[in-house]
């Protein structure tokens, strides 16, 4: 559980809102090393009647920068005074990696902001604090440049990479811009979090899901902290990575319009 400092003055995330004020909404928060900018794609397969809300997280896009390391609570309280900012009550955070964890944060802690949750990609727990250590090191000597690679191998399924290159020169351009202090130090937020008792604490509505060929989080460890959740729902996006909603933004649209629809949300 994380202690959200109440300092109106803290730092404010840039934001973007798509949709009518006093519609419901739906909140997107991106994956590390990234930005709002990867949720273009979907917005056109999201439903009509929305305010859907997308997030730059510390240290990313047109957010603000501090000097790291980022405890998770303070992402989490990023977020949270963002959406009171925006008078936001009771909305769907949905949350792609990091940003899942973000979710499940603001989830745990203001009940009053989430009403219901879609987490892609993430988990309660992502590797060991000996695997972010070593991929810190590698980015401290060599940049930003010296995990791009890497993480698209991660991100994009093999079809992805072969048949829509665009997209993953996109989503390079997106990390290389990535100030190399905010990739760092959501780095160590990610490296020091473990969600799992908090998590299996939350009974709200709860849509996960996972790619098939995910080598930054597995399927089966997407699916384990789907059933930390009472009564949450599971798929598996064929032939996508990491970065479903990117991939296959129709069959994710699809997936989450439906989830939205059963909880009476659009």
């Amino acid at each position: 559980m994380f202690i959200i400092p109440p300092d109106p003055g803290s730092l404010k995330l840039h934001t973007e809102s798509h949709g009518p004020e006093d519609a419901p909404a739906l909140v997107l928060a991106h994956a590390l090393g990234s930005s709002l900018r990867a949720w273009d794609g979907l917005l056109p397969h999201l439903p009509e009647g929305l305010r859907v809300i997308t997030l730059d997280m510390r240290g990313h896009g047109q957010s603000p920068c501090p000097d790291g390391p980022y405890p998770m609570g303070d992402l989490v309280a990023d977020a949270s005074r963002a959406l009171d900012r925006l008078e936001v009550k009771g909305c769907v955070f949905l949350g792609l990696s990091i940003g899942g964890m973000i979710a499940q944060g603001v989830a745990a802690e203001r009940l009053d902001l989430v009403r219901a949750m879609v987490l892609s990609s993430t988990a309660a727990k992502i590797a060991t604090p000996a695997v972010w250590d070593e991929r810190m090191d590698a980015i401290r000597k060599g940049g930003i440049e010296a995990v791009v690679e890497p993480n698209m191998e991660r991100w994009f399924s093999r079809r992805t990479r072969r048949d829509a290159p665009e997209l993953v020169d996109e989503a390079r351009a997106r990390m290389r811009a990535t100030p190399l202090e905010g990739y760092l130090g959501c780095c160590a937020a990610i490296s020091e979090t473990d969600l799992y008792e908090s998590t299996s604490n939350l009974t709200l509505p709860t849509l996960v899901t996972a790619g098939t060929e995910d080598g930054s989080t597995p399927a089966d460890l997407v699916r384990e902290t789907a059933g930390l959740i009472k009564g949450a729902r599971f798929e598996l996006i064929r032939n996508t990575g990491h970065m479903s909603p990117i991939e296959a933004p129709e069959v994710y649209g699809a997936l989450v319009s439906e989830f939205l629809h059963d909880i009476a949300h659009v």
